[in-house]
């Protein structure tokens, strides 16, 4: 068993999480670090694959901008909120519980809605009645894994109905530092290679052949193993061979460690 601290407004109470739910959870976390080389990528490995520790309805990575007032989302079923349902939400946006709770706090951390306001309070408010009801969600979970004085990312977990337990939000609270690391990483991944892959001959002093040299600037771009194959003409089965051995003289072991790798050499 492995205890993660909750904390309310009226108190703070250990949530001990069985084995089982400690290794999924990990094991989420295994998966979006194994295959998040863009953040592109980890926000739809995370809108899917975090539904595994909370089902929910409708899961988003939104991006708030603190001085603006505007929110950004991906989400796991695409079109799902309107242009103008997130026109509605941006009109409510500093009255939001849970903007209010994380925006420019340091200590941010998973919260519901209904660990800040009473079931009765928050279906009062003109952002539940304008927004909420319409979509027809009931309860919202955020889990925030990046906060500066301007930006405010999270991923977000609503249902209908029922509300979100604390064994769900131990979990999601298990694993939040790692995820904001990592989502951290991917957006420094993003500029760097956007930068280096623009610099006459990327790739030349690479201790790799021409194919290799090919198969890492894609890489580096962030394209798949098949989208790599179709670009070059081979298949996925070759793009994979190719990766096995550039690891091996770069002496690294995943496709991240080899373009952290790669761009390290080109600065």
């Amino acid at each position: 068993m492995l205890q993660v601290r909750r904390s309310t407004r009226q108190r703070a109470e250990a949530i001990r999480l069985p084995s089982v739910d400690v290794r999924t959870a990990l094991g989420v976390l295994h998966s979006l670090g194994d295959a998040s080389e863009t953040v592109t990528a980890f926000a739809q490995l995370g809108v899917t694959g975090l539904q595994r520790l909370a089902s929910s309805d409708l899961v988003t990575l939104s991006i708030c901008n603190l001085d603006s007032g505007h929110r950004s989302v991906v989400s796991n079923l695409p079109g799902a909120i309107s242009k103008r349902e997130l026109e509605v939400f941006d009109r409510y946006f500093f009255q939001h519980p849970l903007v209010r709770e994380h925006g420019r706090n340091p200590g941010a951390v998973t919260r519901r809605i209904n660990d800040l306001l009473s079931p009765g309070e928050f279906q009062r408010m003109p952002l539940f009645n304008d927004y909420y009801r319409p979509i027809r969600i009931d309860h919202a979970m955020a889990m925030p894994i990046h906060v500066d004085r301007s930006l405010l990312v999270s991923f977000v977990f609503n249902r209908s109905k029922r509300d979100f337990s604390d064994r769900e939000r131990a979990c999601m609270e298990l694993i939040r530092p790692h995820l904001g690391n990592l989502y951290r990483l991917t957006r420094a991944l993003d500029s760097a290679r956007s930068a280096a892959i623009s610099l006459p001959g990327y790739g030349s002093d690479l201790p790799l052949t021409l194919r290799e040299r090919e198969v890492m600037h894609w890489l580096a771009g962030g394209k798949t193993d098949r989208d790599i194959g179709e670009i070059l003409g081979i298949s996925p089965r070759t793009v994979h061979k190719h990766l096995q051995r550039i690891y091996e003289k770069l002496g690294v072991e995943t496709r991240t460690a080899a373009v952290m790798r790669v761009l390290g050499m080109q600065n």
